[in-house]
């Protein structure tokens, strides 16, 4: 190789950042991070309204949802990937360009399969936000406990926005029509693209990988089917020929995606990284984690819209308290993770998860559809809130911390696999108890239990992931 290809094509020095700019830099890129959060859980409040205005059911609406988190899911590791060799400003900007212009094909789509489909072009760009956007914070702050308390700051806008999607979407809903949860992503886009190039350097790793396209088809394969099975199970029934295929499918694919990965040099997912107890916890923690938030907004929304008759503003609105607590939580998560390690953060999700499960499984079984039970319904909510703000940064830790930087894209891009595969399965999951479930107080109480039950286990799990990081 001649001496003008290998200049061109090695990665440029590192750029040491002011204070000043570091900080710039992570709020750039938390501001598209907010974005891929928001489009997870902003449609959650609209469904009932895009129901009505397209005419679909409960497992169309589901497929509205997850078709952006499986694609999302599916594309992570490839996006992150592709940062590492052609740049990770460059593959940051391109994510922002395709997640604008697939909002806009979702607020003007005339049908559901439009909708569906530009859904899935938004979770390709979204692929290139998140961990592309944490591997550029990792690279821009080398100091661990700087690090700490930026991914504290991280996971709160992270935490932020999930939380807050369903009061924003119900504020848009309520004021413009449910076509406006699309439309505002469209002036965010514009202003981070601007803000990336001014003030975003660009990184690449020392060494790139070469990609794995079976790899990348056989994951694929596998997270969609299993999603697949758990939204049409209900429908087809689980012992149905065609849910039959679904599971050969996905145990399939899995095999041989972990058969591939083994033989392959440079393999899309390091499995490498799962020998390490306090690594694969965290993946699982983080999976844990979503499920729980997915299942609690999706069956809150649906409850107080359906069988309460609320709005999608005050159904949104019921979610503050869920947010409140992510935001307040997840800074003094960072702070504890920086100067004690993530057990005591990871602890105290653990436990405020799991009360908050609990409470709502209370709750449901005291409802009578009054509103006398609302209070509970709303401290249930912010205990939730400040189990997933303190859940966040200690997970996302765990995960990239004690590996080179140029490992910590892979790293990241597998936590965030993790988190949208559990927002993915909590979305299923949540739907198929409604689908069959009828419209009163009673019905939606009953057919809710089990989510509870979920959500309760979910934050209990989280109990194991603080006696994997203690032992890191």
């Amino acid at each position: 190789m001649s001496s003008t290809t290998t200049a061109a094509t090695a990665p440029p020095p590192p750029v040491l950042l002011s204070a000043r700019r570091r900080w710039t830099v992570l709020a750039v890129c938390a501001l598209s991070l907010f974005l891929v959060g928001l489009d997870t859980t902003i449609v959650n409040v609209g469904l009932p309204a895009i129901g009505r205005g397209l005419h679909v059911g409960t497992r169309d609406l589901e497929w509205i949802v997850d078709a952006y988190t499986v694609v999302l899911a599916s594309l992570l590791i490839t996006s992150g990937a592709l940062a590492d060799r052609f740049g990770r400003r460059r593959v940051f900007q391109c994510g922002l360009l395709v997640f604008g212009l697939a909002s806009l094909g979702c607020a003007l789509a005339p049908s559901t399969g439009t909708l569906v489909a530009a859904r899935a072009v938004q979770g390709v760009g979204a692929s290139m936000l998140s961990p592309v956007a944490l591997a550029i914070v990792v690279n821009a702050m080398p100091d661990p406990r700087e690090r700490a308390r930026a991914i504290g700051v991280w996971a709160s806008v992270f935490g932020l926005s999930m939380a807050a999607g369903p009061v924003t979407g119900g504020a848009l809903v309520a004021a413009f029509g449910w076509r406006s949860v699309f439309w505002v992503n469209v002036p965010v886009v514009a202003a981070a693209v601007v803000l990336s190039v001014l003030f975003v350097p660009e990184s690449r790793a020392p060494r790139t990988r070469r990609l794995d396209l079976p790899g990348q088809l056989l994951l694929t394969a596998a997270v969609s089917a299993t999603v697949a099975v758990l939204i049409e199970g209900p429908r087809l029934g689980w012992s149905s020929p065609w849910a039959l295929a679904g599971y050969t499918v996905a145990a399939a694919a899995t095999a041989g995606f972990v058969v591939a990965e083994r033989r392959r040099a440079e393999p899309l997912m390091d499995l490498g990284l799962f020998r390490r107890p306090a690594f694969s916890t965290a993946v699982l923690g983080a999976v844990a984690v979503f499920v729980a938030l997915t299942v609690s907004l999706l069956l809150t929304t649906f409850q107080l819209q359906h069988a309460r008759g609320w709005t999608p503003l005050a159904a949104g609105l019921a979610s503050l308290p869920m947010a409140l607590g992510a935001t307040v939580c997840a800074p003094l998560s960072g702070v504890l993770v920086s100067r004690g390690g993530p057990r005591r953060p990871l602890l105290l999700a653990a436990w405020f998860t799991a009360g908050g499960g609990a409470l709502l499984l209370v709750r449901g079984y005291l409802s009578d559809g009054s509103a006398a039970d609302v209070p509970l319904l709303l401290l249930a909510l912010l205990l939730l809130g400040t189990g997933f703000g303190f859940a966040n940064a200690p997970i996302t830790n765990t995960a990239v911390g004690g590996l080179p930087a140029d490992r910590a894209g892979v790293a990241g891009a597998i936590t965030s696999t993790a988190r949208q595969l559990g927002s993915a399965v909590g979305i299923a999951a949540a739907g198929g108890l409604l689908a069959g479930a009828g419209t009163t107080p009673a019905d939606l109480t009953a057919a809710s239990r089990p989510g509870w039950l979920l959500v309760t286990a979910c934050g209990l799990f989280l109990l194991l992931v603080a006696r994997a990081s203690r032992r890191r």
